[in-house]
């Protein structure tokens, strides 16, 4: 009788474990489902939120010369997350050192948005303490002049400078940089907490697999003791766990959750604590409003205006270069007999070839300079005016239909790409037309013209994006579809 006492108790044990560990088992692959369709999503928009205002930051400190951008920049390749160093430097260093770490500070983000895999089998603990480190290079909720952060203690101080007679926009645009990249980065952290504590169940489900369900793991002589447990785990883990680490203090909680006294209290806190996600899932709606995504795409044009600001800074710098080298005694008579007789100076053409693209054929077209420079300031002005929300320029198309709103994007786009024809020709004139005494001294914008390719990329991303959600909405419609 006692004998067969002993094989019904061992049979419960084994049925009561086998029911545990598929309970478990399912709790801890819904929840990673969860994470990676859900919480991790999230955690990639907030930092593709946080690489926009990194780059809008950066992009003010450098056309203001306060940070010298990385020249190696482009030749840097990145395969895994590496944290910009944090160590002591002197002010006079700190245009050149700031500028590196911060631009590959960028560059980092840049990878992480465009090239990491957001999922919890890629991100483990180890690249969660990596992405922290990365996280903490600048303290974005507290940029203090006095902080013990070299790192930081630079940012905040070029960032003082930076805002000292900055024009409204452009202060707007810093401060709202930083409050949304230190919102960002606090959800971050928030969801990388909560993943390690999952990634600490995800570790023991992989070991219970591995171990419990192994023809050589001594199941008789394991569930003896606690201790015998932990032993029979430990000299079976090398070979059927690769090469991951053997971390004892998780293989205690298996050992509790299977022979202490308490594991009962442990399994139901463990389940429960998994199954809570589960629910509030079920809960979480997604409203996606069409209005707002294709106003996004209308701010991103605004953006545009910085840039333009920049490139009209040396189109005008290039033209007074011009003018300098037509100095003759014949042109300073002509311009005093004008002067004198209070005479308008004639009207100013260059002549520039326009090169298509699409079809590589080539145009000659006459710009009138005043004329140019003129249509480009108030373009500049016009676009700072929608750059940011909530701002008078930005609210008066927000007022207008999306149908009305998707004309002006299609018009400013077509418009958009006319002005960068027109924009590298004129480049190409500058640089043919100086005198090579003078071609150092001829403003390139080549760097501007790229940046503007890359705000037009993200733009039609944004509108693309819009009607290909509308379009569907509309086939569903037409089906007899409702959401």
């Amino acid at each position: 009788m006692e004998y067969f006492a002993k094989i019904s108790h061992n049979y419960i044990m084994d049925e009561e474990k086998d029911t545990f560990n598929k309970e478990l088992l399912e709790a801890i692959k819904d929840r990673i489902n969860f994470f990676d369709t859900n919480v991790l999503v999230n955690t990639q928009e907030n930092y593709r939120l946080h690489h926009s205002c990194v780059k809008n930051i950066f992009d003010v400190l450098t056309n203001k010369s306060l940070v010298n951008p990385d020249p190696y920049k482009n030749e840097k390749k990145i395969s895994d997350i590496v944290s910009p160093e944090n160590t002591e430097f002197s002010d006079n260093e700190r245009p050149v050192i700031l500028g590196t770490r911060f631009s590959d500070y960028e560059s980092m983000l840049d990878f992480i948005c465009n090239y990491f895999k957001f999922s919890v089998e890629h991100i483990t603990l180890e690249q969660i303490r990596k992405l922290n480190d990365l996280n903490s290079t600048f303290a974005w909720n507290n940029l203090s002049l006095n902080s013990q952060k070299p790192n930081t203690r630079a940012l905040a101080t070029v960032l003082v400078s930076a805002r000292n007679g900055a024009d409204p926009l452009t202060l707007s645009l810093i401060n709202d940089s930083i409050s949304k990249s230190a919102k960002a980065l606090q959800e971050i952290t928030s969801d990388f907490k909560a993943l390690s504590e999952f990634q600490r169940e995800v570790y023991k489900g992989n070991v219970r697999t591995a171990v419990f369900d192994n023809s050589q793991f001594n199941k008789e002589k394991a569930y003896r003791s606690p201790a015998d447990m932990q032993l029979e785990i430990k000299k079976l883990f090398p070979v059927v766990m690769d090469k991951k680490p053997y971390y004892s203090d998780l293989i205690g909680e298996i050992v509790l959750e299977e022979l202490g006294k308490d594991k009962e209290q442990r399994r139901e806190k463990l389940l429960s604590n998994l199954r809570v996600v589960k629910k509030v899932a079920t809960k979480k709606e997604v409203v996606v409003d069409t209005h707002e995504m294709i106003m996004d795409c209308v701010r991103v044009i605004g953006t545009m205006s910085d840039q333009y600001n920049l490139i009209l800074d040396k189109i005008c710098a290039n033209h007074e270069l011009l003018e300098s080298e037509n100095n003759s005694f014949s042109d300073k008579l002509i311009k005093f007999i004008r002067k004198t007789f209070g005479l308008k100076d004639p009207p100013l053409d260059y002549e520039v070839l326009i090169t298509d693209k699409a079809t590589e054929t080539t145009r000659r077209l006459r710009i009138s300079y005043d004329q140019f420079v003129a249509d480009l300031s108030k373009r500049v002005k016009y676009y700072a005016s929608f750059s940011i929300k909530r701002t008078p320029g930005y609210n008066k198309i927000a007022t207008m239909t999306e149908d009305k709103i998707i004309d002006f994007i299609n018009t400013q786009m077509a418009e958009i790409h006319e002005l960068e024809n027109k924009l590298d020709a004129l480049d190409r004139f500058f640089k043919d037309a100086c005198s090579t005494e003078d071609h150092y001294k001829v403003k390139g914008i080549k760097m501007e013209l790229t940046t503007l390719k890359n705000i037009q990329v993200k733009a039609n991303q944004r509108r693309a994006e819009y009607l290909a959600y509308v379009e569907e909405k509309e086939q569903m419609k037409k089906l007899g579809i409702t959401e």
